[in-house]
């Protein structure tokens, strides 16, 4: 008879179990991921994603004084207006670099920082992305690009249900598996 209760709890039990560890899993790791503290850079590289104000937290650090290039990743096309305003945002003091990915990802980001770095001589960036997109770019980052990197988040709060919140770790674990089965990058993204 006990047997035959637990039979019938376990199909419950178990997805129960496996959404509320990626859950918890996923609140420690992205959601609470570690933030660096900002020291002056080489550059400002900006991840493509959202336009939820990272642009603009790009160009304002490098209007801080934290670096003088500040890269905008630029897989949108064209077309894009918030593309158009920030990457018309060259000063007498920041440049402003805007560059399509290839491939149109993370790993496609980091490679271009390398090819940058190799060419301009640069040490140490800063990366601008969503806060729990942090711990995996710097996965990626450090797989591909040879020098110092300082992740900061773009400063936002995300008003997520808890269904956006489980697909979105769920996301950012397979993008940890899929960048640990690619292992280090090998090639620059000019080649």
């Amino acid at each position: 008879m006990l047997r035959g209760r637990l039979l019938l709890f376990l199909p419950f039990a178990i997805p129960v179990l496996l959404v509320s560890l990626v859950g918890i899993g996923g609140y420690v790791a992205f959601t609470k991921a570690r933030v660096d503290s900002l020291t002056t850079a080489d550059a400002i590289i900006v991840l493509g994603g959202e336009h939820d104000g990272r642009e603009a937290y790009g160009i304002s650090l490098a209007q801080q004084g934290l670096a003088q290039t500040v890269v905008l990743s630029d897989p949108y096309g064209s077309a894009d207006p918030t593309m158009k305003k920030y990457c018309a945002a060259s000063t007498s003091n920041i440049e402003v670099l805007c560059i399509p990915p290839s491939p149109s990802t993370t790993r496609g980001e980091a490679m271009f920082t390398q090819d940058l770095a190799r060419e301009r001589g640069w040490n140490h960036v800063i990366v601008v992305t969503w806060r729990y997109h942090l711990p995996r770019a710097r996965y990626i980052f450090d797989q591909c690009f040879d020098g110092t990197v300082t992740m900061r988040p773009t400063p936002r709060a995300y008003d997520f249900s808890l269904v956006e919140w489980e697909f979105t770790y769920l996301y950012q674990i397979a993008g940890f598996v899929k960048a640990g089965v690619q292992g280090p990058c090998t090639q620059s993204a000019s080649d």
